[in-house]
């Protein structure tokens, strides 16, 4: 009997003794036995600690904006798994996924694999199937062993360097640094998001002969009356400059990385401000409009920051638009996180906070959230859930206060489940 998806999924998870185990040679064994040669023409991977996915959105829209056929893998999915493939701006279907995952299954006889291996394969053979002309690969986790690395990207992208998964990664940025250089391959072009990058990344990138474009040296933005300005150099070494971008609801410094990318894969481009604001990211500082029982509207901001980078990179942007009430903030976080880190950059921004705990056995629990702000001198209330969270606020909140919800993609997930209840026009709940 034909499994589906849900089924597919909940054999995955049980496949593997473990969840992750970092390495190629099992995944490039069952790659081999699938016989693709190349699943599109231009592959591009993109690793780092914070920036991956929109960084994939823009190169991706870039390249679509060009014409071109392009497909995109990244993870984890928000609320559900066909997120994490994407064939021309849209999720494939669930027949496609079952299909997909029937074919590596076939191929993987005795060899064991890991849901997110049998996932990354999966990817692969439908990019192959759709005849794409190029593929955005982003890295679960580090880089060098990560199944995305089984493909030879023609350009590979690092967009930041910091801490997290140390039990994986190291403790360290040179670390950490070095994982992710090994995506990098012999002669081809690396783009660095990152403006001071660990001499280790600029040794390997040496080492293989492949020409490094760090931000802020060889790329870069600045303010350009309402939009800004995007400089870099061709792989020439010609100086090229866009002026007159767009506002984007994405960091800005993810779309630069994109660009220069792209001039590397495009030489020719033009005009790329519409591609670039046609790039979105559910869970990325994505605003939506609440509409209260009086029928006025409430502003609610999701996002997925879940380390101190993000919520740093949040809190910036939380402090150049605060709003004229309270800023409610519904928190939920994992416990192999560092709470501490995510909450520094965030105390000063929000006012009231309720503390949730997740639906998952890698949650914290909310009373421990809660003991960690009372102990920073902040108010805040446990809820049994963030559907809770927000029923309460829905009341609660006043016309010119921000509910944020933070901390986790399965925050915002329960955020976004939340939302699904109320229809568009006439509830709840107006799009952002």
């Amino acid at each position: 009997m034909a499994r589906d998806l849900a089924s597919w999924l909940a054999y995955l998870e049980q496949l593997h003794p473990v969840a992750i185990e970092l390495g190629l040679e099992r995944v490039r064994t069952v790659f081999q036995r699938l016989a693709m040669e190349r699943v599109a023409p231009r592959v591009v991977t993109v690793t780092g600690t914070n920036g991956k996915g929109s960084t994939c959105a823009f190169l991706a829209s870039l390249l679509a904006g060009q014409g071109l056929k392009v497909g995109v893998y990244a993870s984890p999915h928000l609320r559900h798994y066909r997120e994490r493939v994407q064939i021309n701006g849209q999720p494939v279907t669930d027949a496609q996924l079952c299909s997909a995952f029937a074919r590596v299954e076939a191929a993987r006889g005795d060899v064991s694999l890991t849901y997110f291996e049998m996932g990354t394969l999966a990817a692969f053979w439908l990019f192959h199937a759709a005849g794409l002309d190029g593929v955005v690969l982003e890295v679960g986790l580090g880089g060098r062993l990560d199944a995305v690395n089984l493909l030879d990207a023609d350009l590979a992208i690092v967009t930041s360097i910091g801490l997290d998964h140390a039990e994986w990664l190291g403790t360290t940025r040179e670390q950490v640094a070095f994982e992710k250089a090994g995506i990098f391959r012999p002669g081809r072009p690396v783009v660095c998001g990152d403006p001071e990058p660990p001499e280790v990344m600029v040794r390997q990138a040496a080492a293989l002969g492949a020409p490094l474009w760090i931000r802020g040296q060889d790329f870069g933005l600045q303010p350009d009356g309402e939009g800004w300005c995007w400089w870099g150099r061709s792989q020439e070494g010609q100086s090229v400059r866009f002026a007159g971008l767009p506002a984007l609801s994405l960091p800005p410094e993810n779309a630069a990385v994109a660009l220069q990318a792209m001039l590397l894969l495009q030489p020719d481009l033009q005009a790329p401000g519409s591609a670039l604001q046609a790039a979105c990211l559910p869970g990325r500082l994505d605003r939506r409009w609440l509409r209260r029982p009086d029928g006025q509207l409430l502003p609610m901001l999701l996002d997925v920051g879940h380390n101190s980078h993000a919520a740093t990179w949040l809190a910036g942007q939380l402090q150049r638009q605060p709003p004229a009430g309270r800023r409610w903030a519904v928190f939920g976080l994992l416990a192999d996180k560092d709470l501490a880190g995510v909450l520094e950059p965030l105390l000063p921004q929000v006012d009231e906070w309720l503390a949730v705990t997740l639906p998952t056995p890698r949650a914290r629990p909310a009373l421990e959230l809660a003991r960690t702000l009372q102990a920073c001198q902040k108010p805040v209330e446990v809820q049994s859930s963030v559907a809770a969270a927000l029923d309460l606020l829905l009341q609660r909140a006043a016309p010119d206060d921000e509910i944020l919800v933070l901390g986790s993609f399965y925050c915002v997930a329960e955020g976004l489940d939340w939302l699904e209840r109320f229809p568009e026009e006439g509830g709840h709940y107006v799009a952002g």
